[in-house]
Formats: C-alpha cells, structure tokens, sequence
C-alpha cells in the first residue's frame, strides 16, 4: 500500500494534484462522539491508556471525514509519567507533573530504556489501529519533542512563557542537558517501539519551540530533532518523519536540511506563500490553515483553504491546520474545508 497511500507519496516528494488532508487533534472534543467515549472512559488518562478506546477515539474523525491519516490517539505527557514523573489532569486547567529541576530529582527518574512496561496500552493501541484502519489511511505516531516535554516537566505545568525551564537552562545548565538527552534517547526508542507496532509515518511535536531565541534554538529544538530522525532512520529507514517547530518563523527556512525530517509542519505564523518560496523547496511541507476557520467558517474558511492549496500546489503537500483544531470548533466547517480541498467547492 505503501505506494498508494497519498500522504506517503507526499513524503517522498511527489506533487500531487490534490493535496492530502488530516488534522491536529483530529480526534478531539470538538466531535459529540469523542466526547461520549471519553465519558465513557471515565477521566483524559483513563482513554489514553485504554487501547480499545484510545483506537475508538482515532478512528471516529476517519469514519466521519475520510481523513488520508489518523494519528495515535495520546499525549505527549505519558512518557515523562513514563519515566517516572506524576502526572494528573485538572479538569478546566490542564495537566500536572510532579517537577523535575535538580540534579537529585534527575537521578530519581528511570533511565530511557525502561519505558516500555508503562507505554505498552500505547504501542497496543497502535496495533489495533493497524488492523482497523482503512487500507488508503496512514497511521501516525508521534511523541512530543524534548524541549517542549521539558517545559512541563520543569515548570510541573503548561506555562505562557515557558519561563521555569528558561530559568533552569539559565542557572543549571548541566541538569537541564541531562533532562534534554533523556528525553531524547527515551523519545527515540518511544517512537521506534510505535513504529514496530503499526506507525507508518511518525511526527514531533515542540509545541513550544518558538520562545527558544538565538544558538538556544539550533542546540534544544533542532539537535534533538535531528537527532531523533537521524537515530529512527537508521532503525527504519523507509519510515518518514515530520517535524514541527511551532513558533519557527523565518527559522522554518532550512529546517529540512538541518534536521533530516521528510516534511516541515508549518503553524500559521508564517504565509503559505512564504513557505512555499522558502521551506517547500527542501521538502514536503505540512499545513497551514489558520484553526479559527474551523470556528467561524463561511466564505472566508473557503477562501483561505483555496488560498493555501494553491500557494503549495508547485510541490508536495500535506494540508492541515496551523495548529490543534479547537473544542468550540463546528464539526461542519471540517466537512466544509475537505470539500473546498477535494471538490473544488
């Protein structure tokens, strides 16, 4: 299938006539169905670690849309719990870990290689998902990148500035590397162990690599990607990865290169003009449609849909959002955009 399935063709390289669409968090609360399974579920932790639901939820915006890839149905915050860091949600706020900041709270967590027991309900879920997908959908996996998975692990939350973690880089450079490289050797034989359950395509997320600033930038968003890759495509080298510094800018341009990623995801920070004069030609971009159109819709979500297909149309593409699609978001706005991509409505 490999041949046949587009969003593989696209991470090859090839330009396709009409682009390949799925989207961040496609399985999401914005759907009725996810939010009966997570009720179902009984509480966020519960779902991801209940492989049966966690595949329901993956495969319901499938059913419903026809998407060319569902991606893992998780969170990027199970392998620090992993690693042995307390993890709990606040309904309304969010996640909580408990904080890993010196070097003794460093020692105390598990070494990489002892993830796997506590991730296996993921990398069984990936399984089941490999069985039910549609033969023409791709699977994705994906694990979140080290800075970013950093950033709640420091500060023991999401945060606006990511400033605890800024902080400890600032004052404890040698303990915030080492919570850097663990995440990174534990990340490569996540996704890895992913891959071997079923994931044909596998993406980063460093939801937080904008607020790195200067040489920051290169050493905690971008070695840690290419060194993920480049560990990944040694393991399996016929398996593609995206990448997605969100908050990149202008850094986007070269990214390909300097991480060894198969495809840039793009937020809609930067134009789709802009990125096609200057990422599109290292590579297969990813994006970047602006969420809110899933919210507000009507003529200027068709507008801008066009606008992006045709800003990419000269090379490959896969059309997503530019960031997470949102609870309020309406369900027929998504069908709306599929339309306007696929039928030229």
């Amino acid at each position: 299938m490999a041949q046949t399935k587009t969003i593989l063709r696209a991470l090859a390289g090839e330009t396709l006539p009409t682009p390949p669409i799925w989207m961040m968090r496609q399985a999401g609360r914005y759907l009725p169905e996810y939010r009966a399974t997570r009720a179902e579920a009984g509480d966020f932790l519960s779902l991801c670690y209940n492989s049966d639901l966690a595949a329901e939820v993956t495969l319901q915006p499938i059913r419903r849309y026809g998407f060319d890839a569902a991606i893992l149905f998780a969170d990027i915050l199970l392998l620090p719990q992993a690693l042995g860091a307390d993890l709990w949600f606040v309904t309304g706020e969010g996640p909580r870990l408990s904080t890993t900041t010196t070097p003794e709270g460093l020692r105390a967590l598990k070494p990489a290689d002892a993830i796997h027991e506590h991730l296996a309900p993921v990398y069984e879920t990936v399984r089941i998902l490999s069985r039910e997908l549609p033969s023409e959908t791709t699977l994705i996996g994906f694990a979140g990148a080290p800075w970013t998975v950093a950033t709640y692990m420091i500060a023991g939350q999401g945060t606006p500035d990511q400033g605890p973690a800024h902080a400890l880089k600032a004052a404890d450079r040698a303990t915030f590397q080492g919570i850097i490289d663990l995440l990174t050797e534990s990340t490569i034989l996540y996704l890895s162990e992913q891959i071997k359950a079923g994931a044909e395509v596998v993406k980063i997320f460093d939801s937080w690599a904008g607020s790195l600033e200067g040489q920051d930038f290169i050493d905690f968003a971008v070695k840690p990607a290419a060194r993920i890759t480049k560990a990944l495509k040694d393991i399996h080298p016929d398996v593609p990865v995206i990448a997605f510094p969100r908050g990149a800018g202008e850094r986007y341009a070269g990214l390909h290169a300097a991480i060894g990623a198969d495809c840039i995801a793009l937020d809609d920070g930067v134009t789709p003009e802009w990125a096609a004069a200057h990422v599109q030609t290292g590579g297969c971009v990813q994006g970047n449609l602006a969420s809110s159109h899933m919210v507000t819709g009507g003529e200027t979500l068709v507008q801008e849909t066009r606008r992006v297909v045709d800003a990419f149309s000269k090379g490959p593409h896969i059309f997503n959002l530019g960031h997470g699609i949102t609870p309020d978001a309406n369900p027929e706005n998504v069908q709306l955009m599929i339309d306007t991509i696929r039928n030229g409505k």
